[in-house]
């Protein structure tokens, strides 16, 4: 019979075996039956298209009561998939025998859109949306990326939930800028890591930029124009200064990558209520006085401004990792009522992301692969198996009639 995929099978018991992850057997089928669901379902993606897709017998309701009601502790699955990242991110390192040991830790936040149809799944409300400009019916997370060694890890995540969605609820209100500070706050790095925290505007207050230093972190994050510096001894807003004051003698060009090329004006002092930082204001290609500028921040003072700006395009992964989430694995696409069962979705999701990185990590070495790349390459080995299969049962002359039902197909 066509079964799991071998290297979806290795990593998942790698996690239960090698870290102790108290799932029973029944559990641990479950959990591969969701991720390779996940994996080969194409389309638009439910409980019963991935269940579907297993190519196994599985009963509905059972997979539906392992996200709502099955004795497994998400929180723990959380914990202790990121060990297993790190130990595999300084292994990695270890053997490369990389000196200098850079971490990229991304915080941005993701909404996860639903229909006015959806009014009985619990916690939904209205959340606003950078990409649409205006408040969308939805759930709202912000999350945590990990870029390091050649990886690009989904890290974790905190739900969202607004002040008064809380008070009317019975919830601990958390603001975005709250949640950030625990997602970097609980980040397991030693004294030798050097991590980098990438963040746009939204991000960068003092209390984060504080909580970043307190456990030795340096930023990297876009600014919104209308803080104040304060060049030569007198305070102005970013979007003033850049109109009025800067003249194309300030600037030079920079060229990152051989591609991307920007006119730089480059200062360092104090921002609003922070101290000391670097300000980089930057046009694209050239500059225009009535166009505002891109305005990137950076505390550590020893980098130069190539290096601040390669290092924070690398904030884009966590872009593009969410449209492969989002398109390529559903993560908004549950249609589950219980949030229980929709942040252990979430969880799920984590993982099967982890596991396509890996493997993306791993097939880059002969060729590059995305994470779309890897998808499709599964999606086709699975192909392939169900090829063989009905091969060799016809070969052993099985009725088609139990070949098809075997494979939950109809002719």
């Amino acid at each position: 019979m066509v079964s799991f995929h071998t290297t979806i099978v290795k990593f998942v018991l790698a996690l239960v075996l090698a870290l102790g992850l108290t799932l029973s057997k029944p559990q641990i089928n479950h959990l591969l039956s969701y991720m390779h669901g996940i994996i080969l379902a194409a389309g638009r993606k439910n409980v019963t298209q991935i269940m579907n897709s297993t190519g196994k017998k599985r009963d509905l309701s059972s997979m539906t009561r392992f996200l709502k009601e099955s004795p497994w502790c998400p929180n723990r699955v959380q914990r202790r998939r990121m060990s297993f990242l790190m130990e595999k991110i300084r292994k990695d390192r270890e053997k490369a025998g990389d000196s200098k040991p850079i971490i990229f830790f991304i915080v941005d936040d993701a909404s996860c859109r639903k229909t006015p149809a959806a009014r009985k799944m619990e916690r939904l409300d209205f959340h606003h949306s950078h990409a649409d400009g205006k408040s969308i019916w939805s759930h709202c997370v912000v999350t945590a990326h990990v870029v390091a060694e050649g990886y690009s890890f989904a890290w974790d995540f905190r739900p969202y939930f607004r002040e008064s969605f809380c008070a009317e609820n019975g919830l601990e209100f958390k603001s975005k800028i709250e949640l950030a500070m625990e997602l970097i706050k609980a980040f397991p790095a030693t004294e030798e890591e050097q991590v980098y925290v990438l963040m746009d505007s939204w991000y960068s207050s003092k209390n984060v930029i504080d909580a970043c230093n307190a456990k030795g972190f340096h930023v990297i994050c876009a600014s919104k124009n209308n803080r104040l510096i304060c060049p030569k001894g007198y305070r102005i807003k970013i979007s003033e200064f850049a109109k009025k004051v800067i003249d194309e003698s300030d600037l030079r060009t920079v060229t990152v990558k051989g591609k991307s090329r920007y006119r730089i004006c480059e200062m360092e002092g104090p921002l609003s209520d922070i101290e000391n930082i670097k300000i980089l204001l930057s046009w694209e290609k050239k500059f225009n006085r009535e166009k505002s500028p891109f305005t990137i921040l950076c505390t550590d003072l020893t980098l130069d401004v190539v290096t601040i700006l390669k290092y924070y395009q690398v904030r884009w992964e966590i872009e593009t990792g969410y449209r492969y989430f989002k398109e390529l694995l559903g993560f908004d696409q549950y249609q589950v009522l219980s949030f229980k069962a929709i942040e252990r979705y979430w969880v799920i999701q984590y993982l099967t992301q982890n596991f396509l990185e890996f493997q993306r990590h791993e097939w880059s070495k002969s060729t590059p692969h995305t994470l779309g790349d890897t998808v499709r390459r599964i999606r086709e080995d699975a192909l392939g198996q169900v090829v063989v299969y009905a091969y060799q049962e016809g070969k052993a002359k099985t009725p088609l009639k139990k070949v098809l039902e075997l494979l939950k197909l109809t002719a």
